[in-house]
């Protein structure tokens, strides 16, 4: 296993909702598992598309296929499909704010808008989760960082169905006072 890769574990967990594969109507993909390493390889290391190494294939192809995956809602199912394996133990909800850069905006929004928002801190998105007790993702929502955090409680919470619920005292509170 390469340092940026799936385990051969986690690759058998994704490699079955994946388009392209053997027994699959339309076009074969030629080796998923590599472009699987490719996007990880890009987004974990942090380098820009054009500096992705010569072993994944041309840069242009990899990004060409991911677009298309993010738009057909192949990445969506991947996240579905491993999600759906979650300990029902205990869950928490949390959110965070991630600045975008000051050119991620203004572009037209062929397939809608986008979750870029303007706050104090300039140009944000917010990421709304509820991860399991191993700390897993279940379940996501993408908002403008101006958002309240309370507005995407409550549909993130009717996806899931934990044992035991953990949340910040706040949020608690406005969920009671919304009821």
């Amino acid at each position: 296993m390469r340092r940026y890769g799936p385990s051969d574990g986690q690759w058998e967990q994704i490699k079955d909702p994946l388009p392209g594969r053997k027994g699959h109507v339309g076009g074969r993909a030629a080796d998923n598992r590599l472009f699987i390493e490719a996007v990880l390889y890009r987004y974990r290391a942090g380098i820009p598309w054009r500096d992705l190494p010569v072993r994944f294939g041309d840069w242009k192809n990899v990004h060409r296929r991911l677009h298309r995956w993010c738009e057909s809602s192949v990445i969506e199912r991947i996240f579905r499909h491993l999600a759906a394996d979650h300990d029902n133990e205990y869950m928490m909800i949390d959110s965070t704010i991630v600045r975008a850069h000051q050119h991620s905006a203004g572009a037209c929004k062929k397939g809608g808008g986008q979750a870029i928002g303007r706050s104090r801190g300039g140009l944000t998105t917010k990421i709304h989760a509820i991860v399991d007790a191993a700390g897993k993702a279940v379940a996501l929502s993408l908002t403008p960082g101006q958002r309240a955090d309370i507005t995407e409680a409550e549909p993130l919470l009717d996806e899931v169905d934990p044992k035991t619920f953990i949340a910040a005292v706040q949020l608690i509170s406005a969920i009671i006072e919304a009821n």
